[in-house]
């Protein structure tokens, strides 16, 4: 179970679930490309933990929705690492409002990062993946796209299209040496959670068999489990993280 010097690139990698698969990763062997949009602080301090680890990381800014910031962040990390042969979709944002309160705006704008950015990404990693003949695509869906939510209509619809990109796809490059899976994780202890009230996060406790929320370490080991090259024959799947809230 050996990633050493396979090369990564995870958006959204500066906290929360991709700060920990950044970690995970770095620990199994990965050079790591460290993707954020705002917070240079955060994501620097997860590149100086990764190389405290022996591997090399970098970080980019770049707002996966923007095509033209996508391309020259992909272009900047080919140069510098050489191919990536590992790309975790797991850039994700929220703007939660009941439907007859939801703006087209932000309809957009969820579906802009957490869709058309796994789109931007693999689109761009794809390529060389099928040439060396060798590649995973791991793609962070959500229990929310399984079961909905109320007020997270938005969120629910761009992560659900993630479980069909990811079906999709593993059928295309499955020949090619490619495997495509996703994670759903349910209620994990984030800064997204964090916002909840407590009486929010009660309720989502008690629908939960495990009577807690799961943490980003929880989430990091199933994308490790899918990364690895002993997981060549799991391809097409959506791999719950939910301590059972879902089954």
């Amino acid at each position: 179970m050996d990633l050493n010097g396979i090369v990564c690139l995870i958006s959204g990698s500066s906290r929360g679930i991709g700060r920990a698969t950044a970690l995970m990763l770095a620990d199994a062997g990965c050079d790591i490309a460290v993707n954020y949009v705002s917070n240079a602080g955060a994501a620097e301090s997860v590149v100086e933990a990764i190389k405290k680890k022996g591997r090399r990381a970098i970080a980019y800014k770049a707002d996966v929705g923007r095509k033209e910031e996508t391309d020259r962040m992909v272009d900047q990390a080919i140069e510098a690492f050489g191919p990536i042969q590992i790309l975790v979709n797991n850039a994700g944002i929220t703007r939660d409002r009941s439907f007859m309160k939801l703006s087209a705006e932000h309809w957009r704008e969820v579906l802009l990062v957490n869709l058309d950015g796994a789109f931007n990404l693999t689109s761009r990693l794809l390529p060389q993946m099928v040439e060396s003949r060798w590649g995973r695509v791991i793609n962070m869906s959500s229990i929310v796209a399984q079961m909905g939510n109320f007020g997270q209509t938005n969120y629910a619809v761009a992560k659900g299209g993630l479980i069909a990109f990811t079906k999709t796809l593993a059928r295309e490059v499955a020949r090619k040496g490619i495997t495509v899976n996703a994670v759903a994780p349910g209620f994990i202890d984030t800064d997204m959670t964090a916002v909840l009230p407590e009486q929010a996060l009660d309720t989502v406790r008690k629908l939960t068999p495990m009577d807690r929320l799961g943490t980003a370490d929880e989430v990091a080991v199933a994308v490790r489990f899918l990364a690895d090259p002993c997981a060549s024959f799991i391809t097409g799947q959506v791999i719950n993280v939910n301590g059972g809230m879902y089954m």
